[in-house]
């Protein structure tokens, strides 16, 4: 007995300490729509020193779809950890969702261009140093006279405007993970702060978050639409008659009701006193 609780002791220690599974490789979410394309916005400065930007991102609803999740600075929940974004990944014909999450290392997002020192892949927005994290003022705004801990990197700059907010389909990134996100995806990982989820709730009670009332439907969200009205239209049964049978109702319904301009109509008889 005595070893048998030795051995159940040991077992749920190596389990404890087996790194978690990647947060992005388990889909939370699959729909049926791609998301809209990213949102253009503005980076505010830090609240304070050592909070890490969390990048715009679009979330679901089942009942009223995609709504967007600003943009914000976040405290980590450890000195030394970088965030992850979560990002929309086409697999099989479904658009899932892959949260995301804080690790030492920056995993794979999807490939996608959040923007503000998050290229696609990486983050360049700054680096922690001695359990304090710098900025690079070339891709993040910060105000230096409330923090002094910065420097200037501007090869990471990356000018473009892709928008696309989804891996892979079409109209999506083509981007797969590179072997330092694939180590990544081994770390331990830390689920979104408290912070973090009561910001995506504030978001989500916000109706001008909403795409279906502020979005114009991507390119790809048209060709699915328009596939599945094609779809519905090609199962009603057709009820439209041939065009000879048309024309010959229309001849008997003419000889029914023509008059000749001979043809004497009854006059109404007076009523009678």
């Amino acid at each position: 007995m005595k070893t048998f609780l030795k051995t159940l002791i040991i077992l749920c220690a190596i389990c404890a300490y087996i790194p978690k599974s990647n947060a992005q490789v388990s889909v939370s979410i699959s729909v049926g729509t791609p998301p809209p394309p990213l949102r253009v916005y503005e980076m505010p400065e830090p609240p304070a020193d050592g909070y890490i930007w969390q990048p715009g991102y679009w979330a679901y609803d089942d009942a009223d779809g995609y709504y967007w999740v600003p943009g914000v600075w976040v405290a980590p929940p450890n000195p030394g950890l970088y965030w992850t974004p979560a990002y929309w990944g086409y697999v099989g014909g479904r658009y899932g969702f892959h949260a995301g999450y804080w690790g030492p290392s920056v995993g794979f997002y999807g490939g996608i261009n959040y923007g503000y020192g998050y290229t696609g892949h990486g983050y360049y927005g700054g680096r922690w140093e001695n359990n304090r994290f710098s900025y690079n003022t070339a891709v993040v705004r910060v105000n230096k006279t409330v923090i002094h801990n910065t420097y200037i990197n501007r090869t990471v700059v990356v000018n473009n405007n892709d928008r696309r907010s989804f891996n892979g389909g079409r109209g999506g990134v083509q981007a797969r993970p590179r072997p330092q996100e694939r180590a990544a995806m081994q770390q331990r990982h830390i689920a979104p702060t408290a912070a973090q989820t009561s910001h995506q709730e504030s978001a989500h009670k916000d109706r001008a978050s909403f795409a279906k009332t502020n979005e114009r439907p991507s390119p790809a969200a048209r060709t699915t639409a328009n596939r599945r009205d094609a779809r519905s239209n090609a199962a009603k049964p057709t009820t439209e008659r041939p065009a000879a049978d048309r024309a010959a109702a229309r001849e008997r319904v003419s000889a029914k009701t023509h008059v000749t301009p001979n043809e004497a109509r009854p006059a109404v008889a007076p009523k009678q006193e």
